[in-house]
């Protein structure tokens, strides 16, 4: 199993953005994630961050580390985003391992929290993350937000 930071491994650029655009995006924010993996490459910030999980050559998984996943809790960040494992390898804890490379680069840029919008239940808990209330997003939908402590 291997954790790619795109940051520190540009050359998985255009893998990353068909990746994270196949999972996460509709016609209308294909671009998103293309200009947002381009330019984490290049920002001094430690934000934002775009992980692919590899296993045995063929990548599994994604995460990213961002400042805001489009919710209304502005004031709460870093948050880690875009989460996902091929379903014929869930049930194994490997998500685990992406929220873990999130909370240490999170720590590592200065942050004491990592936040998170989903509406799953029970599974975020089970990585040391809390809920602690709902949030709103523009196009009118709500999530429940977790926090951990770094």
């Amino acid at each position: 199993m291997n954790i790619i930071s795109i940051k520190e491994n540009p050359k998985y650029k255009d893998k990353a953005i068909q990746y994270f655009q196949s999972k996460w995006a509709n016609e209308g924010s294909l671009m998103v994630y293309e200009d947002c993996i381009t330019n984490c490459i290049t920002t001094t910030n430690p934000l934002p961050q775009w992980y692919l999980l590899e296993h045995d050559g063929d990548i599994i998984g994604c995460a990213g580390l961002i400042t805001n996943d489009f919710i209304s809790r502005m004031d709460l960040y870093p948050w880690v985003c875009a989460v996902f494992i091929e379903e014929k390898y869930r049930g194994n804890a490997f998500g685990s391992l992406l929220l873990d490379k999130a909370k240490k680069d999170a720590k590592q840029g200065g942050f004491s929290h990592l936040y998170l919008c989903t509406d799953h239940i029970g599974y975020y808990e089970k990585y040391g993350f809390s809920y602690i209330g709902q949030g709103y997003h523009p196009w009118g939908e709500s999530s429940r937000i977790y926090v951990a402590d770094l």
